[in-house]
């Protein structure tokens, strides 16, 4: 594939606005297969498909419930019934089902890693022997699928332990236990969404992500980000549940360097090309351990685009068929927030399309459930600390529009 044959971009996966908004701003005609099929990507994209309608007064339903892969599948397939796609982009929610990938793959391209790639990474097993083999710091893991198993292994480790659902996204269903009391509530709750369920040793220290852009023999790590996790200001109930990021990550540059040097050999054995990331935690004395490995574009996108000036789609395109990778100049001198926000309480929601700051807009007059995705914001400032302050007013503001029912 040439890069002057790509014309016509299918983003697919549960978030996909700044994904189809780099790619418009790229040049491309775009396509979308989403989960909420929210206002701002229907006014981005020449044609969307998403697995819910949202109606005003209608109630969007709960997400943990009707997400399916499957279901992107089938409304790529309509889609392209009408339309002519020439490549996918990948966003989240399809890396940890290879069937689906294939099928994908076999409707349109993936332009990116291949499904056997993902693969790769994604078989957390798999993927922690071989880092164990490279000598690449990680926590500590083991598979349990029964309590038995999950009780002996985090003995083995020592507690406390952090207990996760094998496959899954956004840190739903993860859990810390500090003993055995704690892990069996634990270890019911992770394996809820998957039955095998992975016992891992606990380090603490900053949940940080890498954004890298890889070709076939080289790798650039374009920012290093901070996660924010389980928030109780956006009414993130999950304990590890991913609110967003600060992008760039703030650590000394030794640090940031060990961190670089980990991701680009990560991205390079396992042959990774085009947008990656690398989630990491960076502990209290500086060691970055490797959590896990996205083969696909990344929530950080916006952000990481805001602070360096660059386009990332156009980025991915030219490093997948090109092997040409970007050049990093001088990062602009601020911080840029994306903050996902969750809903309080059942209510209808308001024209958030007031609020400029705002991304991933649902229809004014929907209905949206107590703990559901609500919207995300946007927000740059010249500082980490007082750009999160002004996050949590815009937040506010957001909540108090709402229509809550009693």
């Amino acid at each position: 594939m040439d890069a002057q044959d790509i014309r016509n971009i299918l983003v697919i996966g549960i978030d996909v606005v700044a994904l189809a908004s780099s790619a418009r701003k790229a040049g491309y005609k775009v396509y979308a297969v989403d989960y909420f099929g929210d206002r701002d990507l229907r006014q981005l994209c020449c044609e969307t498909r998403s697995a819910i309608e949202q109606r005003a007064g209608e109630n969007c339903g709960r997400f943990g419930a009707n997400f399916s892969p499957e279901a992107l599948v089938q409304l790529t397939k309509d889609l392209l019934k009408s339309n002519a796609i020439d490549a996918v982009l990948l966003s989240s929610g399809m890396e940890d089902t290879p069937e689906v990938l294939f099928a994908l793959n076999d409707l349109v391209p993936i332009l990116g890693n291949p499904p056997n790639a993902i693969q790769k990474v994604r078989n957390k097993p798999k993927f922690f022997l071989e880092l164990e083999r490279l000598g690449i710091p990680h926590p500590q893991t083991a598979i349990a699928e029964n309590f038995k198993e999950a009780r002996k292994k985090s003995k083995d480790i020592g507690f406390p332990v952090v207990v996760k659902p094998s496959k899954g996204f956004g840190g739903a269903g993860v859990r810390e236990a500090r003993d055995v009391q704690e892990l069996k509530q634990a270890f019911l709750d992770a394996s809820l969404f998957d039955n095998e369920v992975l016992i891992q040793e606990r380090i603490f220290g900053t949940p940080a992500s890498a954004s890298v852009i890889s070709s076939a023999d080289d790798a650039v790590v374009l920012a290093l980000n901070e996660q924010l996790l389980g928030m109780h200001e956006v009414c993130q109930r999950e304990p590890f549940g991913y609110c967003g990021n600060i992008v760039p990550l703030s650590v000394t540059a030794p640090i940031a360097s060990k961190c670089k040097s980990v991701v680009q050999k990560i991205v390079l054995h396992f042959g990774l090309v085009g947008s990656n990331g690398v989630d990491l935690v960076v502990s209290n004395e500086g060691v970055p351990y490797v959590v896990e490995v996205n083969p696909r574009f990344q929530g950080t996108l916006e952000c990481v685009e805001r602070i360096l000036g660059a386009n990332i789609v156009q980025s991915h395109i030219e490093a997948c068929v090109h092997g040409k990778l970007p050049t990093i100049g001088k990062k602009n001198s601020i911080f840029c927030l994306r903050l996902i926000l969750f809903v309080p309480q059942h209510g209808i929601i308001s024209d958030l399309s007031t609020f400029e700051e705002a991304r991933n807009i649902p229809l004014p007059g929907v209905v949206l459930q107590e703990n559901e995705p609500l919207c995300s914001i946007v927000i740059e400032g010249k500082s980490r600390d007082s750009l999160l302050r002004k996050a949590i007013g815009v937040t506010e503001l957001i909540y108090e529009s709402i229509l809550y029912r009693s």
